[in-house]
């Protein structure tokens, strides 16, 4: 569903990837891993077309993005960044329903099917008890939940994540990527995540693609544990990554 043909991505003049070339398949759970400032956010955005490449070209569902309009585009591809909405006076509801924007019409104007595409995607990420409650009432956690329903009322096969576990906790971090994988797996999505969370990544995530700058490898899960990357990639005097618990731990 995404084609990654040959890109390079830098910041000012500091390279942060280097011809990455790979695909991401729909039905998939990718989680995006990588010291900070390595590029994962960069990347993510110019596959949400918010960013630009310095070279290589990006192919979503056949066709370079470049040349997709805008609205077609937010038909293909939901983009939940991490910062945090509070908007006074809008209710949960009417935050979800924003996803229906690329498919109304000029006044916004919604049908039946739209508030059932609406009520259906709150319902599947377990927020539509928020109905009618304000935005910026919720906890972090609603809140998120409430952003990916936003994102699946918009009914891309794409849906990219900026850091959705950032301010979470842990409860709330394992639940909310449980959520997502039911909806590669469920609802046949390509969700494509950047996170810190390597326990959780590898735990969940069918493949990892893993920004070692200016590297990038993509590769399923298992295949990474083994290669020895994980290692390499956090090889610190303080820091050990244990490949059976999947997890990093202070030394």
């Amino acid at each position: 569903m995404i084609q990654l043909n040959n890109i390079t991505l830098a910041f000012g003049e500091r390279m942060l990837i280097n011809g990455a070339t790979t695909h991401f398949e729909c039905g998939k759970m990718v989680a995006l891993l990588g010291r900070n400032g390595t590029g994962k956010s960069t990347l993510l955005r110019a596959i949400a077309k918010l960013g630009e490449v310095s070279c290589g070209e990006i192919m979503v569902d056949g066709r370079n993005i470049v040349d997709v309009d805008i609205r077609s585009f937010a038909r293909l591809v939901a983009f939940v960044n991490t910062e945090r909405v509070d908007v006074e006076a809008l209710s949960a509801y009417d935050l979800v329903a924003i996803g229906r924007s690329p498919y109304t019409d000029w006044m916004g104007r919604m049908t039946a099917d739209d508030r059932a595409i609406i009520e259906r995607a709150m319902q599947i990420t377990g927020v539509e008890h928020l109905a009618q409650r304000m935005v910026d009432t919720l906890s972090d956690g609603e809140c998120q939940r409430v952003m990916i329903a936003r994102a699946l009322a918009q009914d891309t096969p794409v849906i990219l994540l900026d850091e959705p576990t950032a301010f979470l906790d842990l409860s709330n971090r394992y639940e909310l990527c449980t959520l997502l994988s039911r909806l590669a797996h469920d609802e046949g999505k390509l969700v494509l995540f950047s996170t810190h969370e390597l326990d959780i990544a590898l735990s969940l995530a069918d493949s990892i693609a893993l920004v070692d700058t200016p590297d990038f490898v993509h590769m399923p899960t298992a295949e990474l544990i083994s290669s020895g990357r994980i290692e390499k990639l956090f090889d610190s005097p303080y820091v050990q990554f244990d490949p059976l618990s999947k997890a990093i731990k202070l030394r």
